[in-house]
């Protein structure tokens, strides 16, 4: 019974705190999202319904950060970074799942699977290094961090998975090519946080930007539409 209070308890927020209001609105939008995406699961064809329960546990494991988050952030007007990285390590890898459930269709194996889990794994570990535990380099596992980023981006856009989308057609295709204009721009709001938020050649943008805004609103925009475009993917599937 407590730990349902504290769950559901809201932390008093200044009309002025931006940052502990994009805490709040992605919380609540991310569960919104997820409780759309189960309770749709049954309405697509079998073939859809785990891309539509990835989505949904993408959404899901989000809001329950943000919950989290919203209260450290409240009790110590500090940014959590800590859980913030433990939402990217279990959400962007399912991300990069949704690519290799699309193009199954289309003979996409496993090896797509893991490697574009892997490289999402060193983006967000090294990220994670500069921007906690070796802040003095900050720049250098940001570098790390950002080639990590790009060969996912020439994977999805000119590798494999672009082939496989090619090869499926029709609304695999355009789905697939969302996803990348997600990756491609949707994703580069990260880097930018993470500039906002370490010591470098770029700190200009440290009084210009604040980094929890720009990670909140990254988070709620590139999780709830990669689902959406899952969904519609379904949708037209499924009409077929």
């Amino acid at each position: 019974m407590v730990l349902l209070t504290n769950f559901l308890s809201v932390a008093k927020l200044a009309t002025n705190d931006y940052v502990g209001f994009t805490f709040f609105v992605g919380s609540m939008a991310m569960m919104a999202a997820s409780v759309f995406f189960f309770l749709s699961l049954n309405t697509f064809d079998k073939k859809w319904r785990t891309s539509i329960l990835v989505s949904g546990l993408i959404t899901f494991i989000a809001a329950v950060h943000y919950f989290y988050m919203r209260d450290y952030w409240a009790s110590n007007a500090e940014s959590p970074t800590f859980f913030r990285y433990v939402d990217w390590l279990l959400t962007v890898p399912l991300m990069c799942v949704e690519f290799f459930l699309i193009l199954k269709v289309a003979g996409a194996k496993k090896s797509l699977m893991w490697r574009l889990i892997f490289l999402s794994v060193v983006m967000l570990v090294t990220g994670y290094m500069g921007e906690v535990i070796f802040r003095e380099q900050a720049w250098f596992w940001g570098l790390i961090s950002g080639i990590a980023y790009f060969v996912i981006v020439y994977d999805i856009w000119l590798g494999k998975a672009k082939k496989l989308a090619e090869a499926a057609g029709g609304a695999v295709l355009s789905a697939h090519k969302t996803l990348c204009w997600f990756v491609l721009v949707g994703w580069a709001i990260y880097p930018l946080g993470y500039m906002a938020g370490t010591p470098g050649w770029y700190d200009g943008l440290n009084g210009l930007l604040d980094m929890d805004v720009i990670y909140n609103i990254g988070d709620a925009v590139n999780k709830i539409g990669f689902g959406l475009v899952i969904y519609n993917l379904a949708i037209q599937s499924s009409e077929k």
